[in-house]
C-alpha cells in the first residue's frame, strides 16, 4: 500500500462508528502502509534488551512517522470527527520511567536515522499501573492497557519458544511492534503462555519482591525474557550460518539496558554449551565480544544480585553456569596481580549471591554510563576496580531524547515558530536546530504567543482530568517523575510551603502568580515515598483552597501521569525542576524534553544538567545546591540537619509534618517522614538526601525565577536559549554514538 492509497482507504471509513472501532481500523490501516515500505534485513543488527519500553501512545506518533498525521486529521475533520478524541485510548505503559522511555527513544531515533536495532522485552498484560488518588494516597489499579484493542502489534504464533525452569516449561510468545522511520525495524515483546503461573510472568511489570515468592517472580520475568530473546538470535544465526559461532559476534551485537537482561550473558554461553557443544572457554570469549553494558545508576538497590539459592531453585544449570564464569573471571583477575579485596570487589560470584553488575562488567564489552558525571563516578568510585583494569571497556553515552516524539508531535505550535525562523531542515536533521541560536531575539514575541497557547491547553487538561481551576496568567514550574527520596520532591513541598508562608505573613512580596506541577508514580511497596505524595496532595488541598493566597498560588498533584501527559506538560511548563541530589541522577531525560520545548531548568549540578548547562549557558539556568564534591565532603565529616533546622522558616516547613498541620489519616506516615529528616533510620542517617543542606538555596532560586520571570521577553530569551541549544540533547546524536563506538552498525 502507498501513501494515495492509504490516503483513498482513509476517505472511504465510516466516521459514524464508535471511536474504538475507528481507532483501530485508522490504526490497522497504518500498520498495512508503513509495513509496506519493510527493507530487506540488515547484515549486522543491533538488539535492545530492557525491561521497560515505555512507548506511550503509538497512534499519533506512527502517523507522524509515516507522514500522514495531517492528512489523517484533514480527512477526519472533514466527517466531523476531531483526532484527538483517540487520546481516550491508553498508553503502552510497560515502563516505569527514564529507562524505559530512553528504550523507546532508542528505538524511534534509530528507525528515524535508517539503522538496524531493535528491542526485545516482555509484553506485560497491565503494564506498571493505574494510578488513582484517594484522600490524597496513591491507589495503584490494574493498567488493562490492551482494553481497547492493540491494533500496533502482530502476534506471532508460528515463532514462539519454550523457556525451561526446573519447575516448568513457559511458552515465549512473540508480539512484533513495527517501530517507523527510514527503515522498519521491530519491538518484539514476549508474552508467557501457559499454565497459570506461566501467565504470572508477563502479567505485571515489576511485582513486589519484599517476599522470596516475589523474588523468584521477578527472576522468572529477566530470565524468561532474556532467554526467549537469545534463543531466538542464536537460531536465526544457525539457519544463515549455520554453527560457525565464531561469526556470532560479527552480526549481533546486544545492549544490556541496566542489569535487569544480565542473565542473557549467561543464557547465551548455556546454550552455545549444552545444545551446539561449544567449549566453555570459546562460548565465553563469543559472549565477551557480543554483549555491552548500560549502567543507569549508583543506587545500590538498583544493581541487582541474586541470591544463589533461588537461582539454583529454580535456574540450575544458570547456578552452575555463574559459578564458573565467577572461578574463570577469580583466574583472570588473580593473573593480573589483583589483591584479595579488588577480587571481591569483582567477584561474579561472592558465595551468597551472583551479581549481575560484576557480571555485566566482567564478560561485557564495553560499559558506558548515561551523562558525563555518571561516567566519572562509575569509573572513580562505583567501579573503581574494574576501570582501573578494564579502563579501556568505559565509555560515556549521555543520554537523548527524540525530538520527533518531544518536539514535533507534541509541540506543532513550537515547531512551526522554529520551521519559519531557520527552516525545515531540522525536522530531518536534528543538528540543525543549533541555527536557532541565532535568531532567538527575532522570534521571542512569537515564543511569547507559543508557551501561551500550550499553557492554556495544559491547564483546560488539567481541569478536565484533576478538577483545578488555573488562570491562563500563571507561571508553571513542573517537577514529573519517578516518586524517589533521592529526587527529592520532598524538598520541593517543603519550599513551597516557605513560599506559601511568606506570602502568608508577607515576607514574600512582588510575587508573580505560580503554579506547582507535580506528576509521580511510587513504587507500591515504596512507603516513604507513597507518604510523599500524601504529603503533597495535603499541601495542595490547603493551598488552593485559602482565598488569601489562591490567587498567586496554586499545586497540582496530576493523577497517573504517563507519557501522554508528559507531552502537555512539557510543552506548556516555564521552569523545569530538577532538583536531585548530587551525584544520584544518572542523567535524566525528562530535563532534555523541557529543555527542548523552552523550559528553563531549576536544579542541581547532577546527572545531565551539568552538560545542559553547558550547552545552554549557567546565565539561561537556575542552578542552587551542594555539589558532588561537597556532598563528599559532608559524608565524611559529619551532617547534622539540626543546625538547619535552627532556621524558623525551615522548622515550620518540617514541623508541619507532625504538629497538626497536616493529617496522614492516623497511618503515621508523616511521623516517619519527618523522623527520616530528624534522626534517621536503621539503614541510614538524618537527612542522608540533604534536603535541609540545600533548601534555602532552592528557595532563594525560586524566587529568583520569579522575579525575573516578570521581565517577559528577557525570560522568554533565556527559554528560547534553553530550545536552541538542545539538539545535542536529541537521541539521535545519542544513537550514532552507540553504533559507531559500541554496536558497529
Amino acid at each position: 500500500m502507498n501513501e494515495s492509497q492509504f490516503i483513498e482507504k482513509l476517505k472511504n471509513i465510516d466516521g459514524n462508528k464508535p471511536v474504538t472501532e475507528l481507532y483501530n481500523e485508522i490504526s490497522a490501516l497504518a500498520m498495512s502502509f508503513g509495513k509496506s515500505n519493510s527493507q530487506k534485513p540488515a547484515e549486522r543488527n543491533a538488539y535492545y534488551l530492557s525491561m521497560e519500553f515505555l512507548i506511550g501512545r503509538s497512534f499519533y506518533n506512527n502517523l507522524m512517522e509515516l507522514g500522514v498525521l495531517e492528512q489523517t486529521r484533514e480527512i477526519l475533520a472533514g466527517k466531523g470527527i476531531d483526532i484527538n478524541v483517540f487520546e481516550e485510548i491508553e498508553d503502552a505503559a510497560l515502563g516505569n520511567g527514564g529507562l524505559g522511555r530512553l528504550a523507546a527513544c532508542f528505538l524511534d531515533s534509530a528507525a528515524g536515522l535508517g539503522l538496524p536495532l531493535h528491542g526485545y522485552g516482555i509484553r506485560y498484560k497491565y503494564g506498571l499501573f493505574k494510578q488513582a488518588v484517594k484522600n490524597g494516597f496513591q491507589v495503584e489499579l490494574p493498567d488493562d492497557w490492551q482494553r481497547f484493542g492493540d491494533p500496533w502489534s502482530e502476534r506471532r504464533e508460528d515463532e514462539k519458544r519454550s523457556v525451561v525452569f526446573a519447575d516448568m516449561t513457559v511458552t515465549a510468545v512473540p508480539y512484533d511492534m513495527p517501530v517507523f522511520g527510514k527503515r522498519v525495524n521491530v519491538l518484539r515483546l514476549w508474552q508467557a503462555e501457559g499454565g497459570e503461573e506461566a501467565q504470572k510472568i508477563s502479567e505485571y511489570l515489576y511485582p513486589a519482591d519484599d517476599t522470596e515468592e516475589g523474588k523468584i517472580l521477578r527472576l522468572r520475568q529477566e530470565y524468561f525474557f532474556s532467554a526467549a530473546s537469545v534463543g531466538e538470535l542464536v537460531e536465526k544465526h544457525v539457519e544463515k550460518h549455520g554453527e560457525n559461532f565464531a561469526l556470532f559476534p560479527k552480526y549481533n551485537a546486544v545492549q544490556l539496558n541496566d542489569t535487569h537482561p544480565v542473565l542473557a550473558i549467561a543464557e547465551l554461553i548455556r546454550v552455545l554449551t549444552a545444545e551446539y557443544k561449544v567449549g566453555f572457554a570459546e562460548a565465553l570469549e563469543i559472549a565477551k565480544q557480543t554483549f555491552s553494558y548500560t549502567n543507569h545508576t549508583v543506587l545500590p538497590e538498583a544493581l541487582e544480585c541474586w541470591n544463589a539459592a533461588i537461582v539454583e531453585k529454580i535456574l540450575p544449570e544458570i547456578h552452575a553456569l555463574l559459578i564458573r564464569i565467577g572461578e574463570s573471571q577469580k583466574e583472570e583477575m588473580q593473573e593480573l596481580g589483583c589483591s584479595d579485596g579488588e577480587i571481591a570487589a569483582t567477584a561474579v560470584y561472592s558465595g551468597d549471591y551472583f551479581s549481575m553488575a560484576n557480571l555485566a562488567l566482567y564478560v561485557g564489552k564495553t560499559v558506558n554510563g548515561v551523562a558525563r558525571l555518571h561516567t566519572e563516578i562509575l569509573k572513580n568510585s562505583l567501579f573503581k576496580t574494574a576501570y582501573k583494569y578494564f579502563p579501556q571497556k568505559f565509555t560515556n553515552k549521555t543520554n537523548g531524547i527524540t525530538q520527533r516524539r518531544w518536539l514535533m508531535l507534541c509541540n506543532g505550535e513550537f515547531s512551526e515558530l522554529i520551521d519559519g525562523a531557520i527552516g525545515k531542515g531540522w525536522r530531518e536533521n536534528v543538528a540543525e536546530l543549533d541555527k536557532l541560536a541565532g535568531c532567538t531575539r527575532k522570534i521571542t514575541e512569537g515564543f511569547i504567543k507559543v508557551k501561551a497557547q500550550k499553557k492554556k491547553q495544559l491547564f483546560e487538561y488539567i481541569k478536565r482530568r484533576e478538577g483545578v481551576d488555573i488562570p491562563e496568567n500563571f507561571l508553571v514550574y513542573a517537577q514529573v517523575k519517578r516518586l524517589h527520596e533521592y529526587k527529592r520532591q520532598l524538598m520541593t513541598a517543603f519550599a513551597i510551603l516557605e513560599i506559601y508562608n511568606g506570602l502568608k505573613d508577607g515576607t514574600v512580596k512582588d510575587f508573580a502568580p505560580s503554579v506547582f506541577v507535580f506528576g509521580a508514580k511510587s513504587a507500591s511497596g515504596y512507603k516513604r515515598a507513597k507518604a510523599i505524595i500524601k504529603f503533597i496532595n495535603e499541601i495542595a488541598r490547603k493551598i488552593n483552597s485559602d482565598t488569601q493566597t489562591n490567587g498567586l498560588l496554586k499545586v497540582v498533584f496530576v493523577c497517573n501521569y504517563n507519557v501522554s501527559y508528559a507531552e502537555k506538560i512539557v510543552a506548556g511548563t516555564d521552569v523545569s525542576l530538577q532538583v536531585s541530589t548530587a551525584g544520584l541522577e544518572a542523567s535524566g531525560t525528562g530535563n532534555m524534553k523541557f529543555m527542548m520545548n523552552g523550559s528553563v531548568t531549576c536544579g542541581t549540578m547532577d546527572g545531565a544538567n551539568i552538560e545542559i548547562v553547558e550547552n545552554a549557558g549557567e546565565e539561561n539556568n537556575y542552578i542552587f545546591g551542594a555539589t558532588v564534591e561537597e556532598i563528599e565532603k559532608l559524608k565524611r565529616d559529619g551532617y547534622d540537619p539540626a543546625e538547619y533546622l535552627a532556621d524558623p522558616k525551615h522548622a515550620k516547613a518540617v514541623n508541619s509534618l507532625v504538629d497538626g498541620t497536616f493529617d496522614d489519616g492516623g497511618t503515621g506516615c508523616f511521623r516517619e517522614l519527618y523522623e527520616s529528616i530528624t534522626v534517621g533510620a536503621s539503614w541510614h542517617p538524618a537527612d542522608n538526601y540533604f534536603v535541609l543542606y540545600d533548601l534555602q538555596s532552592y528557595v532563594n532560586a525560586l524566587l529568583k525565577i520569579n522575579a525575573d520571570y516578570k521581565d517577559k521577553k528577557a525570560f522568554a530569551l533565556k527559554q528560547l536559549e534553553n530550545a536552541a541549544h538542545s539538539a545535542y540533547f536529541s537521541s539521535d546524536r545519542t544513537i550514532k554514538e552507540y553504533a559507531e563506538e559500541i554496536w558497529k552498525i
